[in-house]
């Protein structure tokens, strides 16, 4: 049942006009597994929630691109959640928070 909930399908991978190589890079990897990870790293930080570099930090065996595209589809199945809170990234700019959905209060005031 769990495995359902985080189980996306290559199609959702890649665009239709991506090159080959794309299409087989989708089907290569393991999204749900991939999901799974991130959605238990962004769980990790609690109610504080996480920017996209904390989450890049906790998990330095993972490359960025492949922590990065997880995102939409937690937040399209409800595991994670932002609300248009941000904080600061190392690059200066803002970041939008998420949080595990266990752990989302509400939209904060910063």
């Amino acid at each position: 049942m769990l495995a359902d909930l985080f189980d996306t399908p290559t199609y959702r991978l890649v665009r239709r006009d991506d090159p080959a190589t794309s299409h087989d890079a989708a089907e290569s990897i393991d999204a749900t597994a991939l999901e799974s990870v991130v959605a238990d790293a962004i769980w990790e930080f609690g109610a504080a929630g996480a920017i996209a570099d904390e989450v890049c930090n906790a998990l330095p065996r993972h490359a960025y691109n492949t922590i990065t595209p997880r995102f939409k589809p937690l937040k399209d199945k409800g595991i994670i959640i932002t609300d248009g809170t941000r904080r600061k990234a190392k690059s200066g700019r803002g970041q939008m928070v998420m949080w595990h959905k266990e752990f989302y209060q509400g939209a904060t005031d910063g």
